[in-house]
């Protein structure tokens, strides 16, 4: 059985890692070629190092670690890839593999949209207004690509408009998407969160809304199977490629002999 690490985030939030769970619980049932395993960066057990410690404790020589991220920030680009290599130090018989993160996939694109249309909100109807809830960064550009989602969730659609506002000190705020929304005809105000699960962040969404009784509140992506789906694409595409670079290496000690 191959092995695939879900690298999550973490929070001091215990709704944030049962939710994760749940959402790693719907890829093992797709999956039951895998030994799925849940770690977080931060805030939450078990850690990284510790599954990769008990994945090769287990006997797993080739592991796949998938960030549950959205973005390239410095979870991806830095933190995670420094665990991951201190496991290959400890473990140099094992190859463990980091995927890209899941990004702005259209995969995600659609579970939004579906937790939208959960609210009761209809796809034809041009009263809705989507105020797409995201953490914010540092990163200008990683930011504008946060605001292409809620572009890339418009489309297809009659509603009004889609703002992405961020929870951070990041503008637009939830109130000036708010009022972007409204000022664009929309009647209906949905808050959509582009998070994998609820914590500190999107409660400090919802505060900063109290001004807009009316607004209706979108899940977050959590277990919904596109989730599953991607996560399962991101390990496909990492072990078809370790399967190429292992069998380019083979050719090269066959060629040599």
């Amino acid at each position: 059985m191959s092995a695939l690490i879900a690298v999550a985030h973490g929070s001091r939030d215990p709704r944030s890692s049962a939710t994760i769970h749940r959402a790693v619980d719907v890829l093992r049932r797709r999956r039951p070629d895998l030994d799925v395993r849940v770690a977080f960066l931060d805030l939450s057990e078990p850690g990284v190092d510790h599954v990769v410690d008990a994945m090769v404790h287990s006997g797993h020589t080739r592991i796949v670690a998938v960030p549950l991220l959205l973005g390239k920030a410095f979870h991806a680009k830095v933190d995670l890839p420094e665990l991951l290599a201190a496991g290959q130090s400890r473990h140099r018989h094992v190859s463990i593999v980091q995927t890209d993160v899941l990004g702005d996939d259209g995969l995600l694109i659609e579970a939004v949209r579906d937790r939208i249309l959960e609210t009761g909100a209809e796809v034809d109807d041009p009263t809705v207004g989507i105020a797409l809830a995201a953490v914010g960064s540092s990163s200008a550009p990683a930011n504008r690509r946060t605001q292409l989602v809620a572009r890339k969730l418009l489309a297809g659609t009659s509603w009004a408009a889609a703002v992405t506002c961020f929870a951070t000190s990041v503008s637009p705020s939830p109130v000036d998407a708010v009022a972007e929304l409204r000022a664009a005809g929309a009647g209906r105000i949905v808050v959509a969160p582009w998070f994998l699960a609820p914590g500190l962040l999107t409660d400090r969404i919802e505060a900063s809304l109290s001004s807009e009784p009316d607004a209706t509140y979108a899940d977050v992506i959590g277990a919904h199977p596109a989730l599953a789906e991607l996560v399962s694409q991101r390990y496909d595409s990492a072990a078809a490629r370790g399967a190429s670079v292992a069998s380019a290496m083979v050719g090269t000690r066959v060629a040599r002999t």
